[in-house]
């Protein structure tokens, strides 16, 4: 589950500032799009994030808090995007 939640928040920051904003352009494709990508796919990553933790604490896992550390950077920084693509939608 960690590398799951990992790599949707990896896939989302990958399409937001590389795909959307550069490679689609300068191809004439899906211009503005990111956004609209942007928010459901932060949502499936916190959600996967915070499956994650609990899968973590579940199992008593001895390396709970660590990633518990992890987990919770990765979600303050897709938050920080999610928020960002709301209110550039919002305009």
């Amino acid at each position: 589950m960690f590398s799951v939640s990992i790599v949707v928040s990896a896939l989302r920051c990958l399409l937001s500032y590389v795909v959307f904003p550069i490679a689609t352009p300068a191809l004439g494709l899906a211009t503005g799009v990111g956004p609209a990508i942007g928010i459901p796919i932060g949502v499936l990553a916190l959600v996967f994030d915070v499956v994650g933790i609990r899968r973590f604490w579940v199992n008593d896992h001895r390396w709970r808090w660590p990633m518990t550390g992890v987990y919770a950077a990765v979600m303050v920084l897709v938050s920080v995007l999610l928020v960002g693509d709301i209110v550039h939608l919002a305009r």
